[in-house]
């Protein structure tokens, strides 16, 4: 088996890897590899006005959406999880999952048709974008929560909890969040990574000046392929850091409760 997993992580990594050495490469025509070495490619994207404003839209963007998944998430996911009846939670389920099993473009078409009217004429809009991200991502966040409900048996606590006198708030406060805040970490992490790399929503519903970084990178495939490799280099150590970020703050937050 050992052979296999050596295929699979040589099929996984070995694109990345060429792209790395594409950003480094002088030219790049008909071959395998690049001749030449050269940092100028990512000086040519750290000048490019476009990208960096679509990097710091991605970043905006990814804040925002972590920010108002959060928000919703949380109560979302403890009001499905707390809900009686197993019918009404597994209908929930269904729902919350549907951005999921319809294709993002399918939603970006629905988009574009809701917002493009002159009813609600705000299609281009950072509002519509996050928006758009939020549905995307919202269901892993929501799926995430009410798992590890089920896993660490919040309801078995809370029955513990108001058997000590303890109240709803108090309850809330001292026995709900603490349990799920790794849970909340863990999936706010997959959120952030899904927003900065999202790219067939964002192509429809951004506009000029709130284009994100994948929308952006896409222009770079029609210039020199080494501009284009180190584009997406960048978009790589941008998801990375993202995910580094949510580790590092669920790594915090697990030291302060082991203290």
């Amino acid at each position: 088996m050992a052979w296999i997993t050596g295929v699979y992580l040589a099929y996984l990594f070995l694109p990345i890897l060429l792209l790395i050495v594409g950003s480094f490469g002088d030219v790049w025509l008909n071959s395998m590899l690049p001749s030449g070495f050269t940092d100028r490619w990512y000086e040519a994207v750290y000048t490019d006005g476009s990208f960096q404003r679509a990097f710091w839209v991605s970043l905006r963007v990814c804040a925002a959406t972590c920010v108002i998944d959060a928000l919703i998430g949380l109560p979302l996911a403890y009001a499905i999880y707390g809900a009686a009846s197993r019918g009404v939670r597994a209908a929930a389920r269904i729902l919350y999952l549907l951005p999921i099993a319809v294709p993002p473009i399918v939603l970006a078409f629905g988009f574009v048709l809701v917002f493009s009217s002159d009813t609600l004429p705000f299609l281009g809009s950072a509002g519509v974008l996050v928006g758009g991200h939020v549905v995307l991502t919202l269901p892993y966040l929501l799926q995430t929560l009410v798992g590890d409900m089920r896993h660490l048996r919040l309801a078995e606590l809370e029955t513990a909890a108001e058997s000590l006198g303890a109240g709803p708030l108090r309850t809330l406060a001292e026995i709900v969040m603490p349990s799920l805040r790794h849970s909340l970490a863990s999936g706010l992490i997959m959120v952030a990574a899904l927003s900065i790399g999202e790219f067939q929503l964002s192509n429809l519903v951004a506009g000029f000046l709130t284009r994100p970084y994948p929308v952006v990178l896409l222009q770079a495939f029609y210039g020199a392929t080494g501009f284009a490799c180190a584009a997406t280099v960048i978009l790589l150590a941008l998801a990375l850091t993202a995910s580094a970020a949510g580790a590092l703050t669920a790594h915090r937050a697990t030291g302060r409760h082991a203290q």
